[in-house]
């Protein structure tokens, strides 16, 4: 079997369809499975993407790029390759992207997670030869507990806060985790008010006619009376800065699978952790590599020896592929507490 992608110090390149996926720099074509800047990037000519991520797209990269869409499971066919995009489940508008040619097929997944957050088209299996996976959270340690009890959890925090006449403020990503939590909430409880980036995300993804809840955005116009019973969506910039220092009383928290480490939520600065990651788990991984049927996997970012040492020992060939793509953002000191070996 003859491969027809390439890694290459661009991105993964697809030499018969002259195109690559997620490259991290400028080329001609690029094919791409999410929004989040470390798999778009600006300066290619043309972009194909899932339709959903285009409003996002636009708004990080411009409004004058060359970009066409796909629905899921549409197939389009450049120089005899055959392309299609599948959810990923991993945010709005993210796809994993399957190519075939002469029979063969390679699977691309980008970033992705297999649980139904209730927001996101629901994750689906690509069967293919081959498949490219990242490892973001490839350890056994992390293992998800039901979105429903996380939210739970970050719903019994809002109102203990409330109690204490306490703002909450919740660090998440302004792209995927933000708009997870805010359509999971009961949001009968109070207020949400969100920091400006990430409410310039809500408005572009409520323009383009997707049901994201009301947020209040911070002005100086905003009661810090109301605040002492409100829930704040903000992104990590905010911490120990002048603007969250506006929001005392407050308590801190984060949503982030790091939280699953023992020791980060003292890292942070944070009053409590929510372990909540739009990444596939340890098990969810380990499902996904089983069900595509691939014959050969490739890691590409996250703990990707461990990963793919684990795979092989399965039976499952699987190699390590140096990328630019980061997955979800963490200290490279909070993986000290755990045993790697």
């Amino acid at each position: 079997m003859n491969s027809f992608l390439q890694f290459t110090d661009k991105g993964i390149y697809c030499e018969p369809g002259d195109f690559y996926i997620d490259p991290w720099k400028p080329v001609a074509r690029a094919v791409i499975t999410h929004a989040h800047s470390d798999h778009a990037y600006q300066g290619h000519q043309f972009y194909l993407t899932q339709r959903q991520s285009i409003p996002v797209l636009k708004y990080r990269l411009g409004n004058q790029i060359n970009v066409q869409s796909l629905e899921y499971g549409e197939t389009i066919e450049h120089n005899g390759v055959k392309i299609s995009l599948h959810p990923a489940g991993h945010i709005i508008g993210s796809s994993q992207v399957r190519v075939e040619k002469n029979g063969e097929v390679w699977a691309v997944s980008g970033d992705y997670k297999t649980e139904n957050d209730g927001i996101t088209v629901p994750f689906e299996v690509v069967k293919c030869n081959t498949f490219i996976t990242e490892s973001t959270f490839g350890l056994p340690v992390f293992q998800w507990k039901p979105q429903s009890e996380v939210i739970n959890q970050i719903q019994r925090w809002w109102k203990r806060n409330q109690e204490e006449e306490t703002c909450s403020v919740l660090i998440c990503y302004a792209l995927g985790k933000a708009q997870r939590i805010l359509c999971n909430l009961d949001l009968s409880i109070g207020e949400v008010y969100a920091h400006g980036a990430i409410e310039n995300v809500n408005e572009v993804l409520r323009q383009a006619g997707e049901k994201i809840p009301p947020t209040l955005r911070i002005g100086a116009e905003t009661s810090k009376q109301n605040l002492r019973r409100a829930l704040v969506l903000a992104t990590a910039s905010v911490v120990n800065s002048a603007w969250i220092r506006k929001l005392a009383p407050f308590s801190i928290g984060y949503a982030s699978g790091w939280m699953q480490i023992r020791g980060n939520k003292r890292r942070r600065a944070a009053d409590v952790g929510f372990a909540l990651s739009d990444h596939a788990d340890w098990n969810g991984l380990n499902e996904t590599v089983r069900a595509t049927g691939a014959e050969k996997i490739f890691v590409t970012h996250g703990f990707t020896e461990q990963f793919s040492q684990w795979l092989n020992e399965k039976g499952v060939a699987a190699d390590i592929v140096k990328t630019e793509y980061s997955g979800e953002s963490f200290d490279e000191n909070s993986v000290s507490d755990l045993n790697l070996s």
